[in-house]
């Protein structure tokens, strides 16, 4: 296989009908422990190094836009719902929230309404999903 693989970002733009595959593509140059791990991949899955390389992107693609939504819903929230919301990603439960931070059980209650609502989801489990790969450790007590 040769070292350079059509733009993986361009055949996404083809693949979602952004752009016409006529086009002249950019080359890049894939490192060979890439080019080995995608070689790899594309046998155990029995399919093409460009259609596993394409699935690859656009998933990456697609979690990089979460990600993004994430941090956007995240700094729509007033310092006391991103604590509130902290501690319920580490696993608090609301009167152990209330506790920590000296508010009663039901402020605790409204905070979490009010995040949940902005982050445009229905309990703290899809909270925790959706924040799974953030670091809440500076919200440990000490």
């Amino acid at each position: 296989m040769s070292k350079f693989l059509f733009s993986l970002w361009q055949r996404v733009l083809c693949d979602l009908g952004l752009r016409s595959t006529t086009r002249q593509v950019q080359l890049y140059k894939l490192d060979d422990s890439l080019i080995q791990s995608l070689q790899e991949l594309a046998v155990r899955e029995q399919r093409s190094e460009d259609e596993v390389a394409s699935d690859l992107l656009s998933y990456a693609l697609l979690q990089r836009d979460a990600a993004e939504t994430n941090l956007a819903y995240w700094r729509s929230l007033s310092p006391r719902e991103q604590q509130v919301a902290a501690m319920a990603c580490l696993g608090y439960t609301n009167r152990q929230i209330a506790g920590r931070l000296m508010i009663s059980h039901e402020t605790v209650k409204t905070h979490m309404k009010h995040v949940l609502r902005k982050f445009g989801l229905h309990s703290k489990i899809e909270l925790q999903q959706a924040l799974a790969n953030w670091d809440f450790s500076a919200w440990l007590e000490p």
